[in-house]
């Protein structure tokens, strides 16, 4: 098989980590941890590049991190809101999707989009957007987070996770040590009726590392039968478990990294409307729900994980969110690392 040189992802799409080859993310992450070492020395990649940021959500790391990033590497990140923009939708007459790719692609070197579960009337709509896009842009389509995947925080996730059992994040990070590892996805009851995308990425691109994965939920609160398969499929791939499990305590049992989070069920979406409130209600009914520290002590010294923002005394207790073995902050910073990676390698042919 052809070696992946680095210059290869030069103008390829990021919608899910799934899409990329290992070695393709092995170099994302491997960038990234120079760039998180050497943090000013690349401040010419993207020089007089821009990159759209396309906000139909709004956002605080993501587009603090996305600006940051093209700002270090000598670009320019431009926001874009769909409310100030003549654009077609299923009630109102506007610009397709093929002219508005099409045209951004004439003027920008990188198109992001972050599109969540208030925002589309059926759970995958999003995810049809970003692929649409993708279809009709020449320049590379980057997830900045949408209802179905966060490829993005995947990245910046086991990124983090892997600093945390070498050698500490000062250090090069070696992703060898996520081998072997359990991560468990434990569903969180709370008030914001969250969308899947982060949870489902960080089992896809944790399994892609070998890492053993459980995921915890009540009933009702499955995530896309898809997505379990192929997370399945990955960890047979490299040797590893997956289950799941409806049971309350059972998967902190010797886990290793522990990712609390809300999310919505499958029933969210009637006749073209998330039902947000009834979902709040309906999730506030499992208060036992909550990662603590006595499940905690259930684990293998784990350290706890999430994408922030977090529901602070429903996902988590504040004693375990900003206890020592919490690294919410290690990785929420590696997003700005992670980012500067896929838009050095995919708009800057480095």
């Amino acid at each position: 098989m052809k070696k992946i040189e680095q210059s290869d992802l030069y103008g390829k799409h990021l919608i899910c980590t799934q899409d990329w080859t290992k070695h393709e993310l092995d170099l994302v992450l491997d960038l990234a941890g120079r760039m998180k070492r050497e943090r000013y020395a690349y401040a010419s990649v993207l020089q007089h590049k821009t990159f759209f940021m396309f906000f139909y959500n709004p956002s605080v790391r993501t587009r603090q991190s996305f600006e940051v990033a093209a700002t270090e590497l000598g670009g320019h990140a431009q926001f874009l809101e769909p409310k100030s923009m003549r654009l077609k939708t299923e009630k109102t007459a506007g610009e397709t999707v093929e002219d508005a790719a099409q045209v951004m692609s004439r003027y920008a070197h990188g198109l992001g989009i972050r599109i969540l579960e208030d925002k589309v009337s059926e759970y995958g709509q999003g995810e049809r957007l970003l692929r649409e896009y993708a279809k009709w842009s020449s320049i590379p389509v980057i997830s900045m987070a949408h209802d179905t995947f966060h490829p993005c925080q995947g990245l910046a996730d086991v990124m983090g996770w892997s600093e945390w059992f070498h050698k500490g994040p000062q250090y090069p990070p070696d992703w060898k040590t996520l081998n072997g590892k359990k991560l468990l996805i434990a569903w969180g009851h709370g008030a914001l009726a969250r969308s899947w995308c982060s949870v489902q990425e960080a089992m896809l691109i944790g399994s892609r590392y070998g890492m053993d994965v459980t995921v915890a939920n009540p009933e009702g609160y499955n995530l896309d039968p898809q997505v379990l398969k192929w997370t399945e499929e990955n960890c047979n791939e490299n040797e590893a478990q997956f289950e799941t499990t409806n049971h309350l305590t059972k998967g902190y049992e010797g886990a290793h990294v522990v990712y609390s989070r809300n999310w919505m069920s499958s029933e969210a979406y009637q006749n073209g409307e998330l039902l947000k409130q009834q979902e709040i209600e309906k999730a506030l009914k499992y208060p036992d729900w909550i990662c603590d520290s006595k499940k905690m002590s259930l684990t293998n010294n784990a350290i706890f994980t999430h994408p922030m923002p977090i529901d602070r005394g429903h996902e988590v207790s504040d004693d375990v969110a900003s206890g020592p073995r919490s690294c919410i902050y290690d990785v929420a910073e590696n997003r700005l690392h992670v980012q500067k990676a896929i838009m050095a390698l995919t708009m800057g042919g480095f």
